[in-house]
């Protein structure tokens, strides 16, 4: 059986890929997934959740888990959540992504996302300065 991805396990591999901020719960995922305009892509080892609003989608976050990474999940997450947004009517693909957080940058930017603005100090580090936010977007036309 594949990895089941669920709001619980959704809640556990954010948990174990995000130690820089606070990870979301699960029951935040089935708040999430409760929408229409919501859809998660990719199991419980890596998944994207996005929402796709008329033209765009925006990824609301990606995690893989730690024992996971670097084995293509995530680049093959990313190509199973830009088809089904550009199947629900997607022209255009938005992500923001923390300025201190360069491998999920080098992923963003080889899925063809390029940097479009930023958000000064907008994620809060424990102990540590704020990271600036990196919004990105794709076409796709």
């Amino acid at each position: 059986m594949a990895d089941p991805l669920t709001p619980e396990a959704m809640a556990a591999t954010h948990a174990a890929a995000f130690t820089q901020s606070r990870p979301w719960s699960a029951a935040e995922f089935a708040a999430l997934l409760d929408s229409p305009l919501v859809f998660a892509a990719g199991g419980a080892r890596c998944f994207a959740l996005v929402r796709v609003i008329a033209d765009a989608a925006e990824l609301l976050t990606i995690a893989t888990g730690p024992g996971h990474q670097r084995q293509g999940l995530a680049r093959a997450c990313m190509a199973d959540w830009e088809s089904v947004a550009r199947a629900r009517g997607a022209a255009e693909l938005f992500l923001e992504v923390a300025a201190d957080n360069a491998p999920a940058q080098a992923l963003y930017h080889a899925c063809g996302f390029a940097e479009c603005g930023r958000r000064a100090g907008y994620y809060r580090r424990e102990g540590a300065k704020p990271a600036d936010a990196i919004l990105m977007r794709k076409g796709l036309r």
